[in-house]
């Protein structure tokens, strides 16, 4: 990896990079300070985030993609050559109404233009070879088996080398995943304020520390009658009565004995900093898809996911350079204004604070502005706004652009946003004093062929793991 690398977002319309070739191209470092993209359903918002991925790919950066709508699994669809056999499993999913044309006629059509597309933004196939050659991406799906499969509770069921050289970071992922536990339960999940997250922390603690295990199976006896006579200043019965701890020892129970819970304590560990680290000289791509979850468990899974990223991130040495990429698509509802506080806006709002420091980049992209914490925004030095819809998500995000006090400014810019086209996008990056630039994003490396099935995506797995031509 080498900050002297470029990241090839597109193509500039104005300005000075239009008269300089049009390549708008961005160094990795800039995307420290974070990037936003918004724009309405239909602005090419996902293919924006698709493309920021397979360049930071392509420059050996890895990458964390959060996913809830089931688009971004798409990057598996970066086909290593222009072959038809490529496309052709996808060829009838992609038939329009009224197309009469057969299968075979469909795929010819879609790889030719493929390669016209790619090839006109100056990516042939020696490079499509090349970067899918360097590349293994991962799909992550908490709850089901159609991608691997997660242990959401890892941090409490399988203890991590933290605990002995990094008690703090281990002690918030613990408790992420005992908050996870109390809201299953409709419980107090405050590790502050709730007497239960208290002692069940206090006794997975104790095991970790030790170096033993803390399944929930092995907490239940301890839960009822614990090994320590005091927490804190108070005695343990005082603390929590007895009837209270085999009350939660009950609830405890029932959700180890659901089918449905059971399928969130399998699979693979939460391990960020092992995700994120290349492996037989290929960059990481982990794709972690939520669109099977319903909103609430969308929310759990992914605060519980953040708050790890956040310990992951405070375990590296500080640097100027990226070293990592977080995306999230569809940010909408877990990032909320005050005073809404999901499990999510805690870890998401720190990162955009620290993460820079870290060489750990966030791009958040949404439709919604208006529903965003723009105070936390603010940290945010690359923008890319594409067409939206209302006037008051326009007005939102002019504000943010135009210079101060100059109305004149403002009304341009929501003019030039309420009529940007598909694929363009009014691009601002500070580290290029702040100018504005009109860019077409580049076409995507990926066929977006829109959100997957589950078997689908086995499919598309199951090709990408094969490295051979679907037949």
């Amino acid at each position: 990896m080498s900050d002297r690398l470029r990241l090839g977002v597109g193509r500039a319309l104005d300005g000075a990079r239009a008269a300089d070739g049009g390549a708008f191209e961005v160094p990795p470092h800039h995307l420290t300070t974070h990037g936003v993209v918004v724009g309405m359903t239909g602005s090419g918002k996902t293919g924006l985030v698709t493309v920021l991925a397979e360049e930071a790919l392509g420059a050996g950066i890895p990458v964390l993609v959060v996913d809830v709508k089931s688009d971004l699994p798409n990057l598996l669809l970066a086909f290593p050559s222009f072959d038809v056999a490529h496309v052709r499993p996808w060829a009838e999913a992609s038939r329009a109404p009224g197309d009469s044309r057969s299968v075979d006629e469909i795929a010819n059509a879609m790889a030719s233009a493929r390669k016209a597309e790619l090839e006109a933004w100056g990516i042939d196939e020696a490079y499509l070879k090349a970067w899918h050659s360097r590349t293994a991406i991962r799909v992550v799906t908490p709850g089901s088996t159609a991608g691997e499969s997660l242990h959401l509770l890892s941090s409490l069921e399988r203890r991590n080398a933290r605990w002995d050289d990094d008690v703090e970071s281990a002690r918030a992922t613990l408790s992420a995943a005992i908050s996870l536990v109390m809201r299953l339960l409709g419980r107090d999940p405050d590790p502050a304020k709730s007497r239960e997250h208290v002692l069940l922390s206090v006794l997975a603690e104790r095991r970790l520390l030790a170096g033993d295990t803390a399944e929930l199976a092995e907490l239940l006896p301890e839960v009822i009658d614990p090994p320590m006579a005091e927490i804190g200043a108070l005695p343990i019965d005082a603390f929590l009565g007895k009837g209270d701890r085999k009350a939660l020892a009950a609830g405890l129970n029932t959700l180890l004995a659901s089918p449905t819970f059971a399928s969130w304590r399998q699979g693979a560990t939460l391990d960020v900093g092992e995700w994120m680290t290349p492996k037989d000289g290929k960059t990481p791509a982990v794709i972690l898809s939520v669109a099977h979850l319903d909103d609430d468990e969308r929310t759990l899974v992914l605060g519980v996911l953040f708050e790890e990223v956040l310990s992951w991130m405070r375990t590296l040495p500080g640097s100027q350079r990226l070293k990592a990429l977080v995306i999230f698509d569809e940010v909408y509802g877990f990032m909320p204004p005050h005073p809404a506080n999901p499990p999510t806006k805690r870890p998401l709002v720190a990162l955009m604070k620290q993460a820079r420091a870290f060489g750990v980049g966030v791009v958040l992209a949404t439709q919604n502005p208006m529903d965003l914490d723009y105070r936390s925004l603010s940290n945010a030095g690359f923008w890319c706004v594409g067409r939206l819809q209302t006037d008051a998500d326009r007005q939102r995000v002019v504000d943010g652009l135009s210079a101060a006090g100059d109305p004149d400014s403002a009304r341009k810019l929501g003019q030039l946003v309420k009529r940007l086209r598909p694929r363009h996008f009014l691009i601002r990056d500070v580290h290029d004093g702040g100018e504005l630039t009109v860019v077409q994003a580049r076409c995507a490396m990926s066929m977006l062929r829109g959100p997957m099935t589950r078997s689908e995506l086995m499919r598309a797995l199951e090709a990408r793991e094969a490295g051979e031509t679907p037949e």
